[in-house]
């Protein structure tokens, strides 16, 4: 592994897919501590695959991953998750017969010290989960779903806090709530990979940005860079 120079997660020329099908072509990406990063691109760019591939869902068939300085390529996902990094998938994110409560407890299971005060930083980001901490998660709406993954995954206390899609599906009100709340989770010094197809949104607020195409980097530069971007702008943000 090259030098990382102090970035907290670091992949380089990575290649992977599902079978012997590569999605991934030689895809490198940095996060550095505290930084807000999102990954962007057309569909079937590999963007998710990517995601999967760096919390260990997904074999890497080439190239190298390091999680602050350590690499971790071969590492299982119970071994990364230990390590500092959450991962929070598009779906199946969530226990929908348990309550919120349970759900966040859930999220602890590898604590065994005392996280009551955890859960109340949950609550103080997403309220209504306390309002609603004894209700069933299968029963409520789909923006307070993903707050309940996203709170879920904050149990652990993550250096590094990877969402894939975290608006998919969500009401143009819910949409605006949850950016706002992972911004609120970056400025507490967590660093943020996002994979979203509200790409301009996504960018307008991140400190940096990948555009992903056929598996391969396509552009990188700053958020606000790559909206401005006359190519990024006609070809993913709507002109």
């Amino acid at each position: 592994m090259s030098e990382t120079n102090g970035n907290l997660l670091v992949a380089e020329d990575v290649y992977g897919g599902y079978g012997s099908a590569d999605i991934l072509n030689g895809i490198s990406l940095r996060v550095a501590p505290g930084e807000f990063v999102s990954i962007v691109g057309p569909n079937g760019a590999g963007k998710s695959t990517a995601m999967k591939s760096l919390f260990g869902l997904i074999k890497v068939r080439a190239g190298k991953i390091a999680f602050e300085g350590r690499e971790i390529t071969k590492l299982r996902p119970d071994q990364i998750v230990r390590l500092g990094i959450c991962y929070v998938p598009q779906e199946f994110n969530i226990f929908p017969s348990l309550t919120v409560k349970e759900n966040l407890e859930m999220g602890a299971f590898i604590r065994n010290d005392d996280y009551s005060a955890e859960i109340e930083n949950v609550y103080q980001l997403f309220p209504i989960l306390k309002e609603r901490r004894r209700q069933l998660v299968g029963t409520m709406s789909g923006g307070q779903r993903q707050m309940v993954a996203m709170g879920r995954a904050l149990m652990l206390k993550p250096r590094l806090l990877m969402l894939d899609e975290p608006s998919a599906g969500l009401s143009p009100n819910f949409i605006e709530l949850i950016f706002e709340r992972i911004q609120e989770i970056n400025r507490t010094g967590v660093g943020i990979l996002l994979v979203e197809q509200n790409a301009r949104q996504a960018l307008e607020i991140s400190d940096r940005g990948y555009v992903l195409v056929m598996g391969r980097n396509r552009h990188e530069d700053t958020g606000p860079n790559l909206v401005n971007n006359k190519e990024v702008a006609e070809m993913f943000l709507g002109g």
